[in-house]
């Protein structure tokens, strides 16, 4: 599936708000989704680039042979999932924003998992 199936799909998750797959070394969306007023996918785009790269040198400070699964943030009224592409060698990520009250957090997970293993960048 190309980045435009990929957020499609991402937007039939439950609650889905809107989607973004993002370069993180420019911090540039590859292609955005939903969003609207409160949720501005291109500034949340750039925004959570900085998330991701630090995280990333967080590992690498610890000397961790690890990788990223996913990163969750929980706000009040919204879920935020960051989940970096293995795909991509950790270049991008597809980030989603979920309405707490009408997403479920692990099948939105498991959502995102089934569609990075279906993605063709």
């Amino acid at each position: 599936m190309n980045i435009e199936t990929a957020l499609k799909e991402a937007m039939t998750l439950d609650g889905a708000l809107g989607a973004a797959i993002v370069d993180y070394e420019s911090g540039m969306s590859l292609g955005t989704l939903g969003g609207g007023q409160g949720l501005d996918l291109e500034l949340a785009a750039a925004g959570n680039t900085e998330v991701v790269r630090a995280k990333m040198r967080t590992l690498a400070s610890l000397d961790m042979d690890d990788v990223i699964e996913d990163i969750l943030i929980t706000l009040g009224k919204q879920y935020h999932l960051i989940r970096p592409l293995s795909s991509s060698k950790g270049a991008l990520f597809f980030y989603v924003a979920l309405d707490r009250t009408r997403s479920n957090l692990a099948l939105a997970r498991h959502g995102l998992r089934r569609i990075e293993s279906g993605l063709e960048i």
